[in-house]
């Protein structure tokens, strides 16, 4: 089954970043997602059920989730749904993975700070001149990456309008 899905919850497993063969650059983790209604029984907000999932995201959207995101995070996932059935011997159960297309947070919950970041072959490129010997496996952190420079962007702050 492969469909899109978009959802929203906290991230409940510190991603895991890891590279690939072919310098496949690949993190995953693990999103709780759960449903709150007001039940007007009780007067109160009650949680319904909680979902699990499994995040993975590939290339350059893989570095960004490595450098920003962190466990206890309230995100927003799109992606692709893969459900598959698995057993093993005499175990079986359903594995729930989203293929992530963008991986965001969630602004209801508080604010966050956007940094535009190169393309991943000029930092790999620079990176490879000036990486150390045994650094290949880690990837580089967010301090790595340099904000791109907008020539059309004002100069002086006051002439950017305010939103509200």
């Amino acid at each position: 089954m492969s469909d899109t899905i978009a959802i929203s919850g906290f991230v409940a497993t510190p991603p895991n970043p890891i590279t690939a063969a072919g310098d496949l650059k690949i993190t995953s983790f693990r999103v709780a997602s759960n449903q709150r209604r007001f039940d007007r029984g009780r007067d109160r907000w009650v949680d319904g059920e909680t979902n699990w999932y499994t995040v993975t995201t590939f290339r350059q959207l893989a570095l960004n989730v490595a450098a920003s995101v962190v466990k206890g995070d309230r995100v927003v996932v799109t992606g692709r749904l893969k459900v598959r059935d698995w057993e093993a011997g005499e175990k079986s159960g359903t594995n729930v993975e989203i293929e992530a297309d963008a991986v965001g947070h969630d602004l209801t919950w508080g604010t966050t700070s956007f940094t535009r970041v190169r393309s991943t072959s000029a930092a790999s490129s620079e990176a490879a001149e000036t990486q150390p010997t045994g650094a290949a496996d880690e990837f580089p952190s967010q301090a790595d990456f340099e904000p791109s420079s907008f020539p059309d962007a004002a100069e002086d702050d006051s002439e950017v309008a305010a939103p509200f």
